[in-house]
Parts: C-alpha cells; structure tokens; sequence
C-alpha cells in the first residue's frame, strides 16, 4: 500500500545557513517528490542574549510556540530527545499504520537551539527522538528529510538509494 497522497509539513525554527545543509535538504526534498507533497516552513528564532536567563528563555520559546501552533496541520509530531524511538522499519510502519486509519497530513516540528516549548510539545500527536544525543537543529532537518524519505521507500517497497 503506497501512501503517495499524503502531505508533511516540516515546521522548523530558525533558518538554514550552511550551503551544505540547504543542498542536502534539497536533495531529500527532490527525493520526496513521487511520494508526498512536502512543505517546509521556517519560523524566526527569537533572539537572546549569550547570558539570557531560564525566563527570558521560556518566553522565547512560547513566543515561538505561538507561531508554530498556526502552522500544525494534521497529526503532529514534535521532535524531542524525550520522544519515542523507533527503528526505521518501525517508523515506516508507524506513518502507514496513521495513514490506514485516515491520516494524509502530518506535521513534524524542529525546535530551534533552546528546544521547544513544553505546552507546546506536551499538545503533539505525538514525541519523537531520533537518539539521546543532541543535534544542531539546522542538521536535524536533514536527517528528519532523510528517515521520511527512508520510511516512503520501506512502505513504496522501493529500493533506497544509499
């Protein structure tokens, strides 16, 4: 069962700013073509001093928070060291399984340096953790393109190109 109409919505905050990222993100967004319809949006980070405190830093992610809540469509999966893991085969399965019983639109959102708010994360369909290590949030984007376009090749049965 191919799910080829689905949609993913990528929220991440904070841009892209190296060429290396932005080519390999467009790589897997050409990768994506024949099995979703992809939409990446990018929400502004907010701007703290080096030194800000606990409380400057949760009012900037909730000032985000508020943003990326416009922008959820469909099932939503935060990303989060704390989420779930899966393999992925196990991924694969999970995104058929939601798209079998009705899901066509998913929105999966990348916080910025600092994380996302808790509200926020704790209101998602759903937590998911790629590893207990901490990536730049700029490089997660490349990886969560790279196990989205991995999964659509387990469920289309095609062969992924390494």
């Amino acid at each position: 069962m191919g799910c080829s109409m689905i949609t993913i919505n990528v929220v991440a905050v904070g841009s892209l700013k190296e060429n290396y990222l932005v080519n390999a993100c467009k790589e897997y967004e050409k990768r994506l073509q024949p099995f979703v319809k992809l939409f990446i949006t990018e929400v502004k980070e907010s701007m703290l001093e080096q030194n800000a405190s606990e409380q400057e830093i949760i009012r900037a992610k909730e000032k985000e928070a508020e943003i990326i809540k416009q922008k959820i469509k469909g099932f939503s999966i935060c990303l989060e060291i704390e989420g779930q893991t899966f393999s992925s085969e196990d991924f694969s399965k999970k995104i058929e399984t939601l798209t079998t019983s009705g899901v066509s639109e998913f929105t999966f959102i990348i916080g910025g340096s600092n994380g996302l708010d808790k509200n926020l994360s704790n209101n998602c369909n759903m937590k998911l953790s790629f590893s207990k290590f901490t990536f730049p949030h700029q490089l997660m984007r490349v990886i969560l393109l790279e196990q989205i376009y991995r999964a659509m090749c387990i469920i289309n049965n095609k062969t992924y190109h390494k």
